[in-house]
């Protein structure tokens, strides 16, 4: 357990999901969580221009997050998750991000909501960039983040960390199940396997991903290569992350490439860099080098403070 903890530490100082949270309450065995972040971003290109706009976006964003658990004897506990998103400084558009809860036990944690999927953990391996990256993961819905009717399991044992999921669709004929595992070795390599399988408005739709993430004192790599069938139509993908941290300094990279039924759908190199002046305050600049036709390069730059 110790030595999934410190590889997690360590992997947790490249991604941009910061650590912070404020205590507001612990009593009784009762603990309450409150964190988010406030985010001025703005991004620049030409696909942002139409008969009325120009190519500056602002992509400005602020999140409130509350995180609680509670003992309910020496083998039961309860937690529950809840995340807002206020984004789009033109629209304010107001999101639920995350809305779940469930118990833990000494076998692995159950909760139900709108939650990750399980294969989340294993396409967090290169999804790290601030700005952009993540764009081949996803080829069928079963593999994405933030599900609603989401029921799911997570397992700690040792080196290794299961997960398994299934997703009650709103939609008819689109329910979804995941499985996935993580083995976290001494030597900084963490390998991650796992499936995905379902109906997306009556097709069938299954994926199958691999990882794999080594951390070197301040060099991260990592790679996913994913392939699935929606329907009978091949689509296959791979994401490759490399993040170098120097100082207040983080040096981020992602390749991502997806193909669907022999055509390609994502082809993209995406380079930032960050600086953090303190743990809670950070600011960002990325570039993404597009590859597919009618698609033009991104530039994307923020501030943002967490709290």
């Amino acid at each position: 357990m110790k030595k999934l903890l410190l590889s997690t530490a360590i992997v947790s100082s490249f991604v941009s999901t910061p650590l912070l949270a404020a205590t507001v309450y612990d009593q009784d065995d009762t603990q309450l969580k409150v964190g988010g972040r406030a985010e001025a971003r703005a991004n620049i290109s030409d696909n942002n221009e139409s008969a009325t706009e120009s190519s500056f976006q602002d992509k400005s964003r602020a999140r409130i997050n509350l995180k609680g658990k509670t003992k309910i004897n020496e083998d039961l506990g309860a937690f529950g998750t809840y995340e807002v998103e206020i984004a789009d400084g033109k629209n304010n558009l107001v999101n639920t991000r995350y809305l779940f809860a469930g118990l833990s036990t000494a076998f692995g944690n159950f909760s139900y909501g709108q939650q990750d999927s399980a294969q989340v953990m294993l396409t967090d391996y290169t999804d790290i960039l601030a700005t952009f990256g993540g764009d081949a993961a996803d080829l069928t819905d079963g593999n994405k983040d933030k599900r609603e009717n989401n029921f799911v399991y997570s397992g700690e044992f040792d080196a290794l960390t299961v997960q398994a999921n299934y997703i009650a669709s709103n939609t008819k004929k689109s329910d979804s199940f995941g499985l996935s595992g993580m083995y976290a070795l001494p030597i900084g390599l963490d390998l991650g396997l796992g499936y995905a399988s379902g109906e997306q408005a009556g097709l069938d739709a299954d994926q199958i991903n691999l990882a794999l993430r080594y951390t070197l004192d301040a060099f991260m790599v990592s790679g996913l290569f994913t392939t699935g069938e929606i329907d009978k139509i091949d689509a296959a993908g791979y994401e490759l992350a490399a993040a170098y941290k120097m100082d207040k300094w983080v040096f981020q990279g992602v390749y991502n490439y997806q193909e669907v039924d022999s055509k390609d759908t994502e082809i993209n190199v995406a380079i930032e860099a960050i600086y953090k002046l303190n743990k809670s305050f950070r600011t960002y600049a990325g570039y993404k080098f597009e590859q597919i036709d009618d698609l033009d390069d991104q530039i994307q730059f923020g501030l943002r403070y967490d709290f």
